[in-house]
């Protein structure tokens, strides 16, 4: 006979990062599992990025900075369906948060504001990361929550 688990004996809220990449994806279905099984709350954040070269393209009327905003709201989009239609039915109170700016940032800005528990993000799979540092990384630095990185 397994003993039944006390709701708020695992974290309280766990926060996890998408973009819509395989990789975020699978770590949305880890923290999904984490969630259900811990009874917490689950905070998913999509963090638009727009930069300096997209944005002198939408001040000049280019169509490439239209092209990444569809682009965003088509990720956005199906994320809100996720969390509505299928996390739902798993009795998961999951929740979406966008924000736009640099994800590093903006997730800490949101675990601080929701005083999460646990992060969750995604392995980077861009060469670019190895040198600069991944999120990943950045988090595991900052030291303030215990950060789950998922292949």
């Amino acid at each position: 006979m397994t003993p039944s688990r006390t709701p708020g004996d695992g974290p309280g809220t766990i926060l996890v990062g998408v973009d819509g990449s395989i990789p975020s994806l699978r770590a949305a279905a880890y923290a999904v599992g984490l969630a259900r099984r811990q009874h917490s709350r689950l905070v998913a954040v999509y963090v638009r990025t727009l930069s300096s070269t997209v944005l002198s393209l939408a001040d000049s009327g280019g169509h490439a900075a239209v092209n990444v905003v569809d682009a965003h709201n088509a990720v956005e989009q199906q994320l809100r369906d996720a969390v509505e239609r299928d996390i739902a039915r798993l009795d998961v109170d999951a929740h979406l948060v966008v924000r736009t700016g640099e994800p590093f940032t903006e997730l800490v800005a949101v675990a601080q504001a929701l005083n999460a528990d646990a992060v969750i993000v995604g392995r980077s799979a861009g060469a670019l990361h190895r040198l600069a540092g991944s999120i990943a990384v950045k988090l595991v630095r900052c030291g303030r929550w215990p950060v789950t990185v998922v292949p």
